[in-house]
């Protein structure tokens, strides 16, 4: 089977899901490299009959999955032990929310342009229960920080950060090649998408069409940097996201990279 027949039986949204930048790179992956075709968790069972494989057996991604969450509802719940001692008064200034003396266990603010309620015992998005644990991981694990330090306004690629070379590619696939090959084109729809998530022009960077601080959450804003392609003389779109020196003191790893693939998701919804 060619790459371009194998092209046929996915969707074709360059979602990034299988870990490839795009659906053509994934096709060649499996018809040249040997990928295994079950990384594109979009294949319908038909197109899994005609490639001779058959469907997923009970208990089996389905079961990674149902642990991995799992284990995610159990740092949840470490994560509100972890808050419940906070004096939310007190933390409230220093993670730029809003307290209020009538519901003194619950913490306001903004998570990409949408209103969150913190409380020690749930969240609420957009006055709504928040049902996702990896928002809520990340969330928690902002109010846990305590609002550490102030933010630096000097900028790093994730690679500039402490421990981050195995988060590099996830970030790439899930969020810069994902909004590079959906802005393609368009660099002015992407700059009037940031604004409407609250967005503003950041510092212009050598050829960037787009240069925009998006504040995730109050203290842990980034920069999306995007350049347009060049067909002329061979670039492809690119975008670059960046961090303040300071955002570990307020968000791990896990949840950063995990911030920024919201903010893609919430930027590709606008576009939709």
């Amino acid at each position: 089977m060619t790459p371009h027949e194998f092209l046929r039986l996915v969707p074709k949204t360059n979602c990034g899901d299988c870990g490839q930048p795009g659906c053509l790179a994934f096709a060649v992956a499996v018809t040249r490299g040997g990928a295994n075709p079950r990384q594109c968790p979009h294949l319908a069972p038909a197109a899994l009959e005609q490639l001779g494989l058959p469907a997923a057996k009970p208990g089996g991604i389905e079961q990674v999955e149902h642990l991995g969450r799992e284990r995610d509802l159990a740092l949840v719940a470490y994560l509100q032990s972890k808050i419940h001692p906070l004096d939310f008064c007190l933390v409230a200034p220093q993670l730029g929310a809003v307290w209020h003396a009538e519901a003194p266990d619950r913490l306001f603010f903004d998570y990409l342009a949408r209103r969150v309620a913190v409380g020690k015992t749930a969240v609420l998005l957009d006055g709504q229960p928040l049902h996702d644990p990896r928002d809520q991981i990340l969330l928690y694990n902002y109010v846990a920080s305590g609002g550490r330090s102030a933010v630096t306004g000097e900028w790093l690629g994730l690679e500039g950060l402490p421990n981050s070379i195995s988060k590099v590619r996830t970030l790439a696939v899930y969020c810069e090649a994902r909004l590079a090959s959906r802005y393609r084109g368009r660099p002015e729809t992407l700059a009037r998408h940031c604004c409407q998530l609250g967005g503003w022009v950041g510092e212009q960077a050598s050829g960037a069409a787009v240069a925009s601080v998006l504040p995730v959450l109050p203290r842990v804003p980034q920069q999306l940097l995007f350049w347009d392609e060049e067909p002329e003389d061979g670039f492809a779109p690119r975008v670059k996201i960046l961090f303040d020196r300071q955002v570990l003191d307020y968000l791990d790893l896990e949840s950063l990279v995990f911030s920024a693939e919201r903010m893609a998701e919430r930027l590709c919804a606008l576009d939709s």
